[in-house]
C-alpha cells in the first residue's frame, strides 16, 4: 500500500510518500511545498492544494495520513495552519483518498518510542526506518514520520 504523509503548514508543507508491504516500509519519495510569504492568502492555499494535487497525481497513494491541528499561543497562527491545512486535505478529498489524522505526539511516539521526542531525533528515526533515504528538510521527515506512524496504526488501532 502506498501512504502520503503529509505535515500542514502555510509557509512550507511537508509531504512524504511510503511503501507499507507487511511490517516491511520503503520510501517513494517526499518534498515540501513552499508558498510566498508575500502572497496573498488565497494564492497560497491554492498553490498548497496545487501542489498536494501534484504528489498524489504522481505518485497514486491508497490514502492519506496528516498531523492533527495543534493550538499554538498565538491564534493568529493557529487560524493560518488550520487554513493550510483545509488546503491540503481538501486537496486529498478532490482526489478521493480517505485521510487518517494522527496527534502530533503520537506520531513521535510511534516513530521515536516517545511522544517527547525533539524534530532532530525523529529525523534521525526516519533515516534509520528508511535506509537510504535523503529528507528533503525537517518538514518532508515530519510528513515521512506521519506516514510511517500510520502504516504501523493502521496495524495496531
Amino acid at each position: 500500500m502506498i501512504i502520503l504523509g503529509l505535515d500542514p503548514s502555510l509557509a512550507s508543507t511537508g509531504w512524504g510518500v511510503i511503501r507499507s508491504e507487511g511490517a516491511r516500509l520503503s520510501h517513494i519519495a517526499n518534498g515540501q511545498i513552499k508558498t510566498d510569504p508575500e502572497a496573498p492568502m488565497a494564492e497560497r492555499l491554492a498553490a498548497l492544494q496545487a501542489g498536494v494535487a501534484a504528489v498524489i497525481a504522481a505518485h497514486h497513494p491508497a490514502r492519506a495520513a496528516a498531523e492533527e491541528i495543534f493550538v499554538n499561543k498565538n491564534p493568529q497562527s493557529t487560524l493560518k495552519l488550520a487554513q493550510a491545512r483545509g488546503s491540503v486535505l481538501a486537496a486529498c478529498g478532490a482526489a478521493g483518498l480517505t485521510v487518517n489524522e494522527h496527534a502530533a505526539r503520537l506520531v513521535k511516539k510511534a516513530v521515536t518510542g516517545t511522544g517527547a521526542a525533539e524534530k532532530a531525533q525523529v529525523a534521525a528515526m526516519v533515516k534509520v526506518l528508511l535506509p537510504g533515504v535523503r529528507i528533503a528538510g525537517s518538514d518532508a521527515a515530519d510528513a515521512l514520520a506521519v506516514a510511517i506512524a500510520d502504516a504501523h496504526l493502521a496495524k495496531h488501532p
